[in-house]
């Protein structure tokens, strides 16, 4: 198989209700939950080959960043989906975020959304 990413970290400031929403968008399981190193508190939430570490470190701070300019910032975090990709749309605008950048690429669509922390997700399909 190789190597493969089998996770992405990223600090939040609510895991379980990042974790909540998540779930009813991208129809993923929390794999696991509960306190971590240094304080923090975290959700693995993902399915059973990948996941998304959701962490708290109890700060609450958000530090400024010009996304794709600065280094080492996280520009987004992507996912492939064999589902309809308009009823994954669907379910973000449920949730209360605003689908843009809307796209076509070799070989489907995309379009991506931030969450409530200012994360950007792009969703991905090979539909047309």
């Amino acid at each position: 198989m190789g190597i493969r990413l089998e996770h992405a970290n990223v600090t939040v400031s609510d895991p379980k209700a990042s974790a909540a929403v998540l779930a009813g968008i991208f129809r993923w399981r929390i794999r696991w939950e509960g306190p971590g190193a240094g304080g923090s508190y975290g959700v693995h939430l993902g399915t059973e080959d990948a996941y998304v570490a959701l962490t708290d470190y109890g700060s609450g701070e958000r530090v400024e960043g010009k996304r794709y300019h600065s280094v080492g910032m996280l520009n987004h975090l992507a996912v492939f989906t064999d589902e309809d990709i308009d009823a994954v749309e669907d379910r973000v605008k449920a949730a209360g975020f605003e689908p843009v950048k809307h796209g076509d690429y070799a070989p489907g669509r995309r379009f991506y959304f931030l969450d409530g922390d200012g994360i950007e997700w792009e969703v991905a399909s090979h539909q047309r």
